[in-house]
């Protein structure tokens, strides 16, 4: 791939995307689990709950923000560097894009204030609506969007007309083929993402020594949502396989560095270098039938190679076959924590085992690694189309020569990092503090290192499991 115009605008749209999608998938998560605390709140009116709603509706604000500035930029990019797209397809995601601010940004909007800064203002009842409102519409916002999206990846309910594309069913256009299991698998990934930021935030909190319920709470919740969602991720993300295996069968060859249609079952690269030119995977360490088993559900099902495909609709493997990769591993790595944190609850374990708190905490930002990695899958095995079948990505840019689309995303990468960089360093300061225990839920500190192996002096701090 060379640096043209053409290369620079994409790369553009993939940064600001990159950037854009961590804060909704963050007050996506964060909002249920907003949702969560309040209601356990009002039904058992346990402190502690409290002390965590207030705590992470701050998280919860920052994120909110940013996502809706870091989502305005990209609809001007539609018209800035997607001109073509915008004249070709804009009858239909132009609409879709509309009904998400109709419906969910002015939900969100109409609620927030009430939610953030009605408390003690309005009923708690009311409040509690506020809040459930607000997460109903990140939840919205997400059906309008994957809408749009899943339309560019299966599009169908569309006609030809003068060489645009329109609609002729409105309810084929949002149900396409690949929408429900791109919007579950969205949908899931952001409660993913938001647990292990709260999961991460209480092991670090346990690590340097706090033992309140506010912090032992958010810890073992998010741990409780992982071993849920987690498996529940995986199976979803193995039926949207299987749907893209039938929709689009080139993204499916590149993500495994197929070239060759192997009959009588397909191997698995586990690893290896796809190289376009030559059209080997490189160094590949192969299973025999694990690609049958795994995206046929059988022993010798057979999938297409790359050389079935002509070389101008075949995507750039080498990107996605290592993103995938890298959201796959992810998840196995998300699922074996999930489970060894199940056993150490045993005891109240998970609260003491300092190990395992480090590796909680380090898996903090794994969500979103493996969120932004499936999106680059997603995105990239799409190519070299924007509607996938129907209009090339050549045709949909603008006519940019490449010094001004440098300009752009040069300006862009310096306003980001100042802009979101210092979004990002706010909540991190925050989720440093961890939610304010009030004195019912003391202790705040914990014992001595050297008094917390004694049994007698364990038994004497409160365990909430």
């Amino acid at each position: 791939m060379t640096l043209d115009a053409l290369h620079l605008a994409r790369l553009q749209f993939a940064f600001t995307v990159a950037v854009h999608i961590i804060f909704p998938a963050i007050s996506i998560g964060l909002a249920g689990f907003l949702v969560v605390l309040e209601g356990a709140w009002l039904k058992t009116r346990d402190g502690a709950y409290k002390d965590m709603y207030f705590f992470w509706s701050k998280v919860f604000a920052v994120g909110f923000g940013m996502g809706v500035v870091s989502g305005v930029v990209m609809a001007y990019e539609f018209g800035t560097n997607w001109a073509g797209f915008s004249t070709v397809a804009g009858a239909i995601t132009g609409p879709l894009l509309t009904y998400e601010v109709l419906t969910a940004f002015f939900l969100e909007a109409g609620f927030l204030g009430v939610m953030l800064f009605g408390w003690g203002r309005v009923g708690e009842r009311a409040h509690f609506f506020a809040t459930l409102m607000v997460a109903t519409g990140t939840l919205i916002s997400t059906f309008w969007i994957l809408a749009s999206n899943s339309f560019m990846q299966t599009p169908q309910g569309y006609a030809i007309v003068d060489g645009k594309i329109v609609p002729v069913d409105w309810l084929k256009v949002i149900f396409n083929p690949s929408f429900p299991f791109r919007l579950a698998h969205m949908t899931v990934a952001s409660y993913i993402v938001a647990a292990f930021l709260v999961a991460a935030c209480g092991a670090y909190q346990l690590a340097r020594g706090r033992r309140d319920l506010p912090v032992k709470r958010s810890f073992s919740m998010a741990l409780w949502m992982l071993v849920v969602l987690t498996p529940v991720q995986i199976f979803i993300g193995d039926a949207h396989g299987l749907n893209t295996r039938e929709y689009q069968p080139a993204k499916i060859a590149g993500i495994e560095g197929l070239w060759e249609t192997e009959h009588g079952g397909t191997s698995l690269n586990l690893v290896g270098l796809p190289d376009m030119e030559t059209e080997p995977t490189r160094y590949a360490i192969k299973v025999p039938h694990l690609g049958s088993v795994i995206l046929t559900h059988s022993w010798d099902g057979e999938i297409k190679g790359l050389k079935s495909f002509p070389p101008e609709d075949r995507p750039y493997s080498p990107i996605i076959f290592w993103s995938f990769r890298l959201m796959a591993g992810l998840g196995v790595l998300m699922l074996l924590m999930s489970l060894v944190g199940l056993v150490l609850r045993r005891g109240g374990r998970i609260y003491e085992t300092r190990w395992f708190q480090y590796w909680v905490f380090c898996m903090g930002p794994s969500g979103l690694l493996a969120l932004i990695a499936g999106w680059v899958t997603t995105e990239v095995g799409r190519q070299p189309w924007t509607v996938y079948g129907v209009l090339r990505t050549v045709d949909s840019a603008s006519p940019l020569d490449a010094q001004q689309v440098g300009t752009s995303l040069l300006t862009f990468v310096i306003v980001y990092l100042l802009v979101f960089g210092t979004g990002v360093f706010y909540m991190l300061k925050l989720m440093k503090q961890g939610p304010a225990a009030s004195d019912a839920n003391a202790p705040a500190k914990a014992p001595h290192p050297a008094l917390e192996r004694n049994a007698l002096t364990r038994a004497n701090v409160a365990i909430d499991r």
